[in-house]
Order: C-alpha cells, then sequence, then structure tokens
C-alpha cells in the first residue's frame, strides 16, 4: 500500500503497474474538493497520450495498481 497525502498529490508522478493504450505514467493534474476543502477525488493525465481521467484520489494508495513516481 502507497502511504500518500491527500494535499502533497498535486503534481505527483504515477506508474500504471498494468499499463492499457500505452498509457503507462501519469501525472496528478488536479485536485477536487468538497465543500469543506476536503479532496475526494484527482484528475490525472497521462503523459503518453495526454488523455484525463478522474478517479478517487484514494485508488493511488493500491501497491497493485499504482506505483508511485516514474518508474
Amino acid at each position: 500500500m502507497n502511504k500518500i497525502s491527500a494535499d502533497k498529490l498535486q503534481l505527483s508522478k504515477w506508474t500504471a503497474t498494468q499499463p492499457k493504450n500505452r498509457e503507462k505514467h501519469f501525472i496528478v493534474t488536479k485536485l477536487i474538493r468538497d465543500e469543506n476543502e476536503f479532496v475526494r477525488q484527482c484528475i490525472i493525465e497521462a503523459v503518453h497520450s495526454g488523455r484525463e481521467q478522474t478517479l478517487d484520489w484514494q485508488e493511488l494508495q493500491d501497491s497493485d495498481t499504482w506505483l508511485q513516481g516514474w518508474k
């Protein structure tokens, strides 16, 4: 399990352990916060294609799916 802080996610780099469509490296480009300013979701962008996707920030803690940094 990756230990991460929601407040330090902005511009962090991630590697997908099972890349799809040659999209392996990602960067967190935006944090989505609720009315109390808690981070709820993040938008990650694939470096290869520029495709963006929204996901729950806690999904990045799953080390079977995501590795912190570009590997």
